[in-house]
């Protein structure tokens, strides 16, 4: 990642998927000779890291970002408020097409408001200096670095440094997304982030994009070491108490080599808070984390590996496989309704804390068929009736 623009421009390009470089020409041909293109944000931060950025980010400066979009020939859509356009690439992906703008913040936490600017002023209105690098295309098909904030030199430090002393105070998600970003390229916070940390936990709960910030970083690679970056820095309590350990040990799991799939994350999240519900709602999580948890949380069987599974040996360590319809058959049980009695009288023992393992429910099982076993405390029902 040393030398010139120019150098560090082709190195860049040359880590972008071929038929990306091929797209980006014939975009920046349909612009016309007055406009400029350039590849901007964490694609290009991930190409000088030697990764190969499947998401593109596009500025358009000189040319209407709309009109362009639909110059490609590919399904697009358009988006007035900010004059940006999403085109669908064929493989599925998309990339925005923005225009190039200036931004001010009338309501810290609210929405900015656009002002149309240049390539420049797209850079610095933008939220961490290493993602303010820009990969400006020319028609010739050349490409150099645009660094215009001295964003190099943060990538070069690793570290994440707000663009202005007022960053996280006009949007707090920002704290958020440093910290997914810090915990998926392992970068260390600047004094400047530190610094400005109370201002945007003052303002978290008047910043409703913090909360899809905090959704999506359930979706991370490691999402506990993404919610640790946020202890460290002084801003834990924008997660439920007792969450950022429940979230380690599945990154634990999932270094181990599990599948840990965003809903076990989401699931152990709300296990932390004192009102799941409300939290789920907030983040806009669905029903389906909720749910999982609650199967967790039961005593039916899991099948072994599973999501309810792996929430049910980090939530309750002192669990077991308890006995399913199979077995109690197998012990002696008739098949039919009494199978039903069976196993509710071995869950209310379970809930009593008179059973803790298998072997003691094959004992309970045992004694309750011979009519020898005591009622649980909610009064199930005697041994069944034999065939």
């Amino acid at each position: 990642m040393r030398g010139g623009a120019a150098a560090l421009g082709e190195q860049a390009w040359a880590h972008l998927r071929p038929e990306d470089r091929d797209w980006l020409k014939d975009l920046t041909q349909r612009a016309g000779p007055g406009a400029r293109v350039a590849l901007v944000g964490g694609a290009v931060r991930d190409a000088l890291l030697g990764e190969t950025p499947l998401d593109l980010d596009v500025v358009v400066e000189g040319a209407d970002a709309g009109a362009l979009a639909a110059a490609t020939g590919l399904p697009f859509l358009v988006h007035a408020a900010f004059g940006n356009a999403t085109v669908t690439l064929p493989d599925g992906r998309h990339v925005d097409l923005v225009r190039a703008r200036r931004e001010s913040y009338p309501v810290p936490g609210g929405n900015p408001v656009p002002a149309p600017g240049t390539l420049q002023d797209d850079l610095r209105r933008r939220d961490f200096g290493l993602n303010a690098l820009a990969l400006p295309i020319h028609a010739a098909v050349r490409v150099t670095l645009l660094d215009e904030v001295g964003g190099l030199a943060d990538l070069h430090a690793r570290t994440l440094r707000p663009l202005h002393p007022h960053s996280l105070h006009e949007d707090a998600s920002r704290l958020v997304r440093g910290a997914r970003l810090a915990g998926r390229l392992g970068l260390t916070a600047h004094p400047e982030l530190l610094r400005q940390v109370p201002d945007a936990l003052a303002l978290a709960d008047h910043t409703p994009r913090l909360q899809a910030e905090l959704r999506l970083l359930l979706h991370e690679p490691a999402p506990g070491r993404a919610a640790h970056m946020l202890e460290d820095w002084g801003a834990g309590a924008l997660l439920p108490s007792g969450a950022i350990p429940r979230l380690e040990a599945l990154d634990a799991r999932q270094a181990a080599g599990q599948t840990v799939p965003p809903q076990a994350y989401a699931a152990a999240l709300l296990s932390a808070s004192p009102e799941p519900a409300a939290l789920a709602a907030r983040l806009g999580l669905g029903e389906k984390p909720a749910a999982l948890l609650a199967r967790a949380l039961s005593d039916a069987p899991a099948t072994p590996g599973s999501p309810e599974a792996l929430l049910r040996a980090l939530l309750r360590p002192d669990a077991y496989p308890a006995l399913t319809g199979r077995d109690v058959v197998a012990l002696g049980v008739p098949p039919g309704p009494a199978v039903g009695q069976a196993l509710s009288h071995l869950a209310a023992l379970r809930r009593a804390g008179q059973v803790r393992s298998p072997e003691e429910e094959r004992a309970a099982l045992t004694a309750y068929l011979h009519g020898n076993s005591s009622p649980p405390p909610d009064g199930s029902s005697g041994p069944p009736a034999g065939p």
